[in-house]
């Protein structure tokens, strides 16, 4: 048993380092997703608290596109790096609002992933019109380089 000892040691050593060195997802930074949207997100306080700015590429309106703050809240307690979040847009340019609720991923190659999946809710003139109000969808971002 003493000769296995320093193998075991050795062996442990490696597992550990191994798992020490799995990126996490971060959410700071720059984002594009899969239509060409840019998200900023500038904070991350302590309590998973952040803030930033979206720049949407599409829109069902014929007004002009501007930046749109962002707040959102990210999940403290995932140990494993690659947490779940929440954000809200308010439109800068529209009288609608979009949440998105999502995960951040790193891929096997190390690469961050925002996967998402959004409600857009559009201001309708009458509760008859109720029923197009709210859209769906999902998008995934990117770290932008």
């Amino acid at each position: 048993m003493v000769q296995a000892t320093p193998f075991l040691l050795v062996l442990f050593l490696a597992l550990g380092a191994h798992g020490a060195s799995v990126k996490k997802c971060s959410l700071i930074g720059r984002w594009v997703n899969d239509l060409g949207s840019n998200m900023t997100i500038t904070t991350v306080n302590a309590n998973g608290v952040f803030a930033g700015s979206y720049h949407t590429a599409v829109t069902a309106t014929m007004n002009e596109i501007r930046l749109s703050p962002l707040q959102g809240a990210l999940q403290r307690t995932n140990q494993k790096g690659q947490p779940t979040f929440g954000f809200t847009v308010n439109w800068s340019f529209s009288d609608s609002i979009t949440v998105f609720t999502g995960q951040c991923f790193v891929d096997d190659d190390g690469k961050e992933i925002l996967k998402t999946m959004w409600l857009l809710r559009s201001r309708v003139e009458s509760i008859k019109n109720d029923w197009k109000a709210t859209r769906v969808g999902i998008n995934v971002f990117t770290r932008m380089q």
